[in-house]
């Protein structure tokens, strides 16, 4: 970064109000949310009839995106926790971009579990009735502690810029300093406060980072303790974290692409940062290519007659197209782009992402869908529909609401608060300068 003025850094730093693709991009996660509360009111009314779920895929589209959420929310503990203790600086731009994905995808995730849900009146009974022998409950535990830690990890940085967003009352507006007002009231920036927000920041840094591994492990347990072709292994739970780190970081590059181009901030994420999180990505496709090659080679090799089924089904029968799909689009091709210098530039290092993000919940449906189609016992004397499934245009518009929800939280954080760290940035600016 160039050296600038701490007056610049601040200008460029502020929040900018929506111009008119804001505007209509806005407008259209809007429409999206809105056509999935329908559908979801046609869930609640009619029930989960609505869907295509049955006896045997009674896991649809719905848990494929709760997968997805819990996988692209480890971005918060790999570019804040892991790179943060490493005294990696170069992130610090990145830092609260992959945090508001994190909060963001941990609150939808568990939100598409409530709608997953035939009766969320009776979620309660979780919390009341809950048996810590169950998975289940492990996931609920771990889910609601990543995302307060998540938050605490998002607030506490923000706290010293919401003292320098006060000064700029004419620019962020009444209602913006009213809010800055209440959530940063008891911020002096005393050398007191910034001991005690540091220490909190390591302390938390530190506790997120088993916090995250466990998500994932206990997410991949849900599937691996059910004894079902395709989730009996003993792979999944490095599988998992593995694809979430991946996903995670295809979703920052793709962030910062769209924030760098539509907010101007070229001089604070710049081609080196492309450069640098190219490289992490190719690392991680490579990494999640490895356990893929794992979690399909082995049951291949012995071939029984159960796996045989589900395996067909992936490689060359109904499954194929979308299998090969999300292998190409999420670890194949972003491996090619991004392996070449060239190929972490910031268009080429952007499209790559989008291809991992994709790929990755295509992928997730796949994890999902498949193995229920295929248990060990064989289906017998049900009705055809029993023995495939597709979801109904009310379950694509519930889970595409939902991604267009969590978007929208993204879009409106980033036009409340600074979506890079004003503070951190000033105070490495002047650091450089120094040197």
């Amino acid at each position: 970064m160039e050296n600038l003025t701490s007056q610049k850094i601040t200008e460029d730093l502020l929040p900018q109000e929506f111009g008119k693709q804001g505007k209509i991009w806005v407008a259209f996660l809007l429409v999206l949310c809105a056509i999935g509360a329908y559908a979801y009111y046609r869930q609640l009314s009619e029930g989960l009839v609505v869907t295509s779920m049955r006896d045997y895929a009674s896991w649809g589209i719905y848990i494929s995106n709760f997968v997805f959420f819990v996988a692209i929310s480890l971005v918060g503990s790999l570019i804040t926790a892991v790179l943060r203790l490493t005294n990696v600086h170069w992130s610090t731009p990145l830092t609260r971009i992959a945090e508001i994905i994190a909060v963001s995808a941990i609150t939808f995730a568990s939100l598409i579990i409530i709608v997953d849900m035939g009766r969320p009146e009776r979620f309660y009974n979780l919390f009341l009735h809950g048996r810590l022998q169950s998975p289940i409950i492990w996931d609920v535990i771990v889910i609601t502690t990543y995302f307060f830690i998540s938050i605490l990890l998002l607030y506490f940085p923000l706290l010293p810029d919401f003292q320098i967003l006060l000064r700029f009352k004419e620019k962020t507006g009444k209602s913006l300093n009213k809010l800055y007002s209440f959530l940063g009231s008891f911020w002096k920036n005393t050398p007191a406060q910034i001991k005690i927000s540091d220490k909190a920041i390591n302390i938390l840094s530190i506790t997120i980072i088993p916090v995250a591994f466990s998500i994932h492990t206990v997410t991949s347990w849900l599937f691996a303790t059910t004894y079902r072709p395709g989730w009996d292994s003993t792979n999944f739970g490095a599988y998992f974290i593995s694809g979430a780190f991946l996903v995670g970081a295809g979703g920052v590059i793709v962030a910062m692409y769209i924030f760098r181009t539509h907010y101007k901030l070229e001089k604070y994420i710049t081609n080196e940062h492309f450069d640098k999180m190219g490289k992490i990505l190719v690392l991680l496709a490579l990494l999640y290519l490895y356990f893929n090659v794992n979690e399909f080679l082995v049951p291949a090799f012995k071939m029984k007659k159960s796996e045989e089924e589900h395996l067909v089904g992936l490689f060359t029968g109904e499954f194929a197209p979308v299998f090969w799909f999300a292998i190409t689009t999420a670890m194949i091709i972003p491996i090619l782009i991004l392996l070449f210098k060239k190929g972490r530039k910031p268009l080429p290092a952007f499209i790559a992402g989008i291809l991992v993000v994709v790929g990755s919940w295509f992928k997730r449906y796949l994890i999902v869908t498949p193995t229920l189609l295929h248990p060990f016992l064989p289906m017998h004397d049900v009705p055809q529909n029993y023995m495939h499934y597709f979801p109904s245009w009310e379950e694509w518009a519930i889970a595409i609401g939902s991604l267009a929800g969590a978007l929208l939280v993204i879009t409106f954080f980033a036009r409340i608060f600074p979506i890079i760290p004003i503070h951190e940035t000033i105070i490495e600016n002047e650091q450089h300068e120094k040197a």
